[in-house]
C-alpha cells in the first residue's frame, strides 16, 4: 500500500531534524541530563516538526538504550510506542476531544502508573482547541502531577493558551523553515524516491513550501507523476502561473496596457490557473521589487528567492516606492475582495484594469446605463423642499446673475464630491496625459480621491494621507489647475482637503444662504 511521502519521510530521531537546531539539541541535553520536567509546550506554524518531535521525545524518556539523547528504535519500548502496541503513551486530537468530559477522563487515568515502561506521556495536538472548562481540568492535574506524568502540548495559535497552562510548561518555539533547508530534504528525498529533481524545481516547492517542511514534501509527492521533475512540471501540476507569466503581467501593468494584462489573465484561467493564485504571485513578485528598492543591501534574505536579482533591481531602480506601494495594496485588497466571495474573474481583472490606471471617471460614467431621453428637453430640475406650516414657508430669492453656479446644484448629498459634475469629468480627462499613472491614480480614482466644480473654484478630497501628500506636490497641483482652466475656459482656483474632516457640502450651501435676512432658519 503506497505511503504519503510525508509520512514516509517522518524523522525517527533527533538527528534527523532539520532547521530546529536549537530545540532539539536542548531536548536531547535534558534526556542525557535526565532532568525532565512534567509538562512540554511546543509551539510553532504548521509542518515544523511539532508533532514529530513530541513523538520522538515521548519514544527517548522511555527508551532502554537511549543514543546521545536520541531513541535506539530497536529497544521493546520504542517498538512498542512506534506501532501503538504500547497504550502508556497516547496522542490526543484537542480539535475532536476538547471537552471537559475528555479531560476529566484523561484526569481520571493519568494516576495509573505505566504498565511496561517508565513515563506515561500524553501527546496533545492543537491544545488551543480546548474548551475553557477543558483548560480549567486539564489543568488541575497539571498543577500537582505524579512522578510517572508528562504532558507534551502542541499548538500554532500560542495566544490562545490560557497563561495558567502556560507557565507550567515548558516552551520551544518552533522557526519557519528557511527555502535552502527545505530544497536540501526535497532533493535528498527525490533521491531516495529515483526521483531526478532538477535543483530550480527544488528552489521553487521549497519557495511555495512557505516554511513547512511536510508542505513542501507533500507538494514534491504531488509532482512524482513524472521520473523527472523540472520547474515546468511544477508549475503544471500545482496550477500556478510560473515567473515568465507573472513577469509579463508585472510588465504589461506597468506599461499600461490593459489589452495585454487582461489576455495574459484570460490565457491563464483557461488554462486552469486559479485567479486568486495569479494574484498573489503578482503580489510576490511586487514585494520583492519593493524590497529591493528600500533594502538593497539585506534585500537578498528578504526576498522569496522565486526571481532573478538583476530583473529586480532593474525594476528597482526605474520604479518609485510610493507607486510600488500602491500597486501592492491594489492587488492585495483585491485579494480580499475574492475570499470575501462574488465572481474571481472579475475581481482579478478590475484589478488589473486598476493597476493599468484605467480612467475610473470613465468607467463609472460609461458602466451606469442612462435613462432613455425624452424627445422634448426638460426644464431644469429644482429640487422642491419639504413641505411645511404656513408659517415657516421659505421663500428664495433670486439669484444674482454673478454667481449663477453657486446655487444651482441643490440635491441632496452624503459626502465629499458623492455627485461628481460634469465639469470634473472634463478636467480629468484633459489631465490623465499629463500625469504619471500612479499619480493619476490618486486623483482620478474614487478610492483615493473625487473632485467637484464649483463656478471658479474646484475641489478635491483626498481620502487617505498617501493622496493627499500626492495631490499636494506643488507640479501636481499645477498640473491639475492647467487641466481644469483648459477643460473649462476660464480662471479657477483649487482647494485641496481632507475628505474625513470636511463638512457635508450640502450643510455649506445651506450656510452660504444665511447671509441673506428673509431665510428662515429651520430644524
Amino acid at each position: 500500500m503506497y505511503q504519503a511521502l510525508y509520512r514516509k519521510w517522518r524523522p525517527r530521531t533527533f538527528d534527523d531534524v532539520v532547521g530546529q537546531d536549537s530545540v532539539v539539541e536542548t531536548l536531547k541535553r535534558q534526556i542525557v541530563l535526565e532532568r525532565l520536567t512534567h509538562a512540554y509546550l511546543f509551539t510553532g506554524t504548521r509542518g515544523t516538526g511539532k508533532t514529530t518531535c513530541a513523538k520522538i521525545f515521548a519514544r527517548a524518556v522511555n527508551c532502554e538504550r537511549p543514543e546521545n539523547g536520541n531513541p535506539c528504535n530497536k529497544c521493546p519500548s520504542c517498538v512498542g510506542i512506534e506501532n501503538g502496541s504500547i497504550l502508556d503513551v497516547i496522542e490526543m486530537d484537542a480539535a475532536s476531544n476538547n471537552g471537559v468530559s475528555d479531560m476529566r477522563a484523561l484526569r481520571d487515568d493519568a494516576f495509573y502508573t505505566p504498565g511496561t515502561v517508565r513515563k506515561r506521556v500524553y501527546i496533545i495536538d492543537e491544545v488551543h482547541m480546548l474548551s475553557k472548562d477543558a483548560f480549567n481540568a486539564l489543568l488541575k492535574i497539571m498543577e500537582e502531577p505524579p512522578e510517572h506524568l508528562m504532558f507534551i502540548l502542541a499548538t500554532t495559535e500560542l495566544h490562545k493558551v490560557p497563561a495558567t497552562v502556560l507557565s507550567r510548561c515548558q516552551r520551544y518555539s518552533f522557526r519557519r523553515l528557511p527555502p535552502p533547508v527545505i530544497s536540501e530534504r526535497l532533493k535528498k528525498i527525490a533521491s531516495a524516491e529515483n526521483l531526478r529533481l532538477e535543483p530550480e524545481a527544488a528552489e521553487l516547492l521549497a519557495r511555495l513550501a512557505d516554511g513547512s517542511m511536510r508542505d513542501g514534501i507533500s507538494l514534491l509527492d504531488q509532482c512524482s507523476s513524472r521520473d523527472e521533475i523540472s520547474a515546468e512540471h511544477v508549475l503544471e501540476s500545482i496550477g500556478l502561473a510560473g515567473r515568465t507569466e507573472t513577469e509579463n503581467l508585472l510588465a504589461a501593468t506597468l506599461s499600461g496596457d490593459s489589452a495585454s494584462a487582461l489576455s495574459i489573465l484570460d490565457r491563464l484561467y483557461c488554462e486552469g490557473k486559479d485567479v486568486a493564485s495569479v494574484l498573489e504571485e503578482l503580489s510576490t513578485l511586487q514585494r520583492d521589487i519593493l524590497i529591493t528598492k528600500i533594502a538593497p543591501n539585506g534585500s537578498w534574505n528578504l526576498q522569496s528567492g522565486g526571481y532573478d536579482s538583476a530583473m529586480l533591481k532593474e525594476y528597482a531602480s526605474r520604479l518609485p516606492a510610493k507607486r510600488l506601494m500602491a500597486a501592492l495594496e491594489t492587488v492585495q485588497s483585491a485579494l480580499t475582495d475574492i475570499n470575501k466571495g462574488g465572481s474571481r474573474r472579475i475581481a482579478a481583472e478590475l484589478c488589473l484594469m486598476r493597476l493599468c490606471g484605467a480612467d475610473a471617471a470613465d468607467i463609472r460614467t460609461e458602466s451606469a446605463i442612462a435613462p432613455p431621453k425624452p424627445a422634448a428637453p426638460e426644464a431644469p430640475r429644482t429640487e422642491k423642499l419639504p413641505e411645511r406650516e404656513p408659517e415657516a414657508r421659505i421663500e428664495l430669492p433670486e439669484v444674482p446673475e454673478s454667481e449663477p453656479e453657486r446655487f444651482a446644484d441643490t440635491e441632496a448629498e452624503t459626502g465629499p464630491a458623492t455627485a461628481l459634475s460634469g465639469g470634473w469629468d472634463a478636467v480629468l480627462k484633459v489631465l490623465q496625459p499629463r500625469l504619471d499613472m500612479m499619480d493619476y491614480m490618486f486623483i482620478g480614482e474614487a478610492v483615493h480621491a473625487e473632485g467637484s466644480v464649483d463656478g471658479d473654484t474646484i475641489t478635491i478630497w483626498a481620502k487617505n494621507p498617501l493622496a493627499a501628500s500626492t495631490i499636494n506636490k506643488a507640479e501636481i497641483t499645477a498640473a491639475i489647475k492647467s487641466a481644469a482652466e483648459e477643460a473649462l475656459g476660464r480662471k479657477v482656483k483649487l482647494v485641496v482637503t481632507d475628505a474625513q474632516n470636511t463638512r457635508n457640502p450640502r450643510a455649506d450651501k445651506l450656510d452660504s444662504l444665511s447671509r441673506f435676512n428673509d431665510i428662515i432658519t429651520f430644524k
